[in-house]
């Protein structure tokens, strides 16, 4: 299964732009006349591009609204407001045979490897349902042959197609959505936290996977994570989402050397080092407060209630992620800075 080169599709140009993007869940109240009395903001302005061939890591905490971004991008859920253009069309506003040619072009790897496929369909089934939904994709009596060399450019014994998911590990299920994802050629995959169900060992598989099927095929990844090491791996760039909205984007490199924000310094400390010696030597930063509600985010900086860097000007006013003086990349605080080393 080859992708044949383009000479219109170059490395590197935007393939999806994504502007102010909101998605609010509205809460009622009553039984009978029922009333808004507020809103949870799952996703409440987040703005990015996505390039050709290259990978956006979306990282935060839980709840700060990764997996509603992706429904968002799947058109799995409505925006409230906000746009998102693939291709030069507008996602949320296309119908019909538009829609369908642009959900051809992203598909989407899920969390679970084992409640994402259907446990009543064969291995066959499931990889070559796609091809049920857009008949075009294969040409006619070449669905078996497709979903074979599928499972073959997954690493996967293609005479298996009659299997069904709970005869295979957890990695392999997860390489079984890999396939589906592919099937259309789509030129973006989102990633939903793809790896966090699976051992460590199988982690770097499906990693090594994925970069290994970026370069043959050209794709283009959103890959949503909430483990920093396993995104460093595989990100060009890499976005940092709290309660909604991103509070830093920088390449890998400028997210993992030279942090500016505060929490995303926090997460980075967070993160287990191998050496015993290194463990109590002032790197980590130890936060206080539970994260904020995102039905009442507090004013201004949405992150001053755990920030100890936090003064008069982060209650009245909202950082917006822009380059400042001292940042080396957009940055969502006013007093964004390189963390000295400990």
């Amino acid at each position: 299964m080859t992708a044949p080169a383009s000479p219109t599709k170059v490395r590197g140009e935007t393939l999806l732009t994504v502007d102010n993007l909101v998605k609010h869940f509205p809460i009622s109240q009553g039984v009978l006349f029922k009333k808004q009395i507020g809103a949870v903001k799952a996703v409440d302005g987040v703005s990015f591009e996505l390039r050709r061939g290259e990978t956006l890591g979306v990282v935060g905490e839980s709840g700060c609204g990764k997996s509603t971004l992706a429904r968002l991008l799947m058109r799995l859920e409505k925006p409230t407001a906000g746009r998102a253009s693939l291709e030069g069309k507008d996602l949320f506003k296309s119908s019909g045979a538009e829609l369908r040619r642009l959900r051809r072009n992203m598909q989407m790897v899920m969390q679970d490897p084992y409640t994402s496929l259907n446990p009543r369909m064969t291995v066959g089934d499931i990889i070559g349902e796609p091809f049920d939904i857009h008949p075009e994709a294969a040409p006619k009596g070449s669905k078996r042959l497709r979903v074979q060399e599928l499972l073959d450019v997954v690493g996967l014994n293609p005479e298996h197609v009659n299997r069904y998911p709970h005869q295979f590990s957890g990695g392999q299920r997860q390489r079984i959505g890999i396939a589906r994802a592919l099937a259309l050629r789509p030129e973006i995959i989102v990633c939903d936290e793809p790896v966090s169900a699976l051992d460590v060992s199988i982690q770097a598989q499906v990693i090594n996977l994925l970069e290994q099927l970026q370069d043959e095929f050209g794709l283009s990844y959103i890959f949503i994570a909430h483990d920093l090491s396993v995104v460093r791996h595989i990100s060009d760039r890499v976005a940092v989402m709290y309660l909604g909205k991103i509070v830093e984007m920088g390449t890998e490199q400028e997210i993992y050397e030279r942090a500016t924000h505060p929490y995303t310094q926090a997460l980075l400390s967070a993160v287990p080092v191998p050496d015993p010696d290194a463990r109590d030597d002032g790197r980590i930063i130890r936060l206080t407060g539970d994260v904020p509600s995102p039905a009442d985010p507090p004013s201004g900086c949405r992150f001053r209630t755990r920030c100890w860097k936090a003064q008069d000007l982060c209650a009245t006013k909202e950082p917006y992620a822009v380059l400042r003086a001292a940042d080396p990349h957009p940055s969502a605080c006013h007093f964004a800075e390189v963390r000295p080393a400990a």
